[in-house]
């Protein structure tokens, strides 16, 4: 018999003041940002300077919103596209989860190129510097992935193989921690 490893009991609520909770998705959101922005404030002010420190701090708010509204309206798209058609209204209701990481990449990259053409700045040179600074916030999208349960890989037999609680009685491959090493 293969030893395996059962999926940890962790909650997604970090904590709770009445109806207002955080959840380790938001943490992860928000430490992406946070250490994404410092890291692209150092980036952009090496030879050749891509921005300003004040447009960095600029750009943190448009990625934000890209990032949030992109990722949302992917999922209302792509997912459930039918439910959210007959229940516009629930399309809002974020906080009972549901984003998607190819709408939040897509609403990054237009946050980028509308902000990139206000402000004056290069857009390749300044998306090649985001091209360092993404990983991450896959880094830690990838770890909250693993914490929710969700994403994860095939059936395994290693020895490091989970049990995640929706993923059927087989053990399966931590595949959200795979991917947030190789970032």
């Amino acid at each position: 018999m293969t030893f395996v490893i059962p999926f940890p009991a962790i909650d997604p609520v970090i904590f709770s003041i009445g109806p207002f909770a955080i959840r380790w998705y938001a943490l992860a959101y928000i430490a992406g940002l946070v250490f994404g922005w410092r890291l692209m404030r150092r980036l952009a002010a090496r030879p050749p300077a891509t921005a300003t420190a004040d447009e960095v701090d600029d750009f943190l708010v448009w990625a934000t919103i890209g990032v949030v509204l992109g990722g949302r309206l992917g999922y209302v798209l792509f997912y459930n596209s039918a439910y959210y058609f007959h229940n516009p209204l629930s399309a809002l209701a974020v906080w009972r989860g549901g984003m998607s990481f190819h709408g939040g990449f897509l609403g990054v990259i237009v946050a980028t190129v509308i902000f990139c053409r206000k402000r004056g700045v290069d857009l390749l040179m300044f998306s090649d510097r985001m091209a360092c600074v993404a990983p991450i916030g896959l880094f830690f999208g990838r770890i909250a992935n693993f914490i929710n349960g969700e994403l994860y890989g095939r059936a395994a037999d290693v020895p490091w193989a989970v049990v995640f609680p929706r993923g059927g009685p087989e053990p399966r491959h931590p595949s959200q921690l795979y991917e947030a090493l190789g970032e």
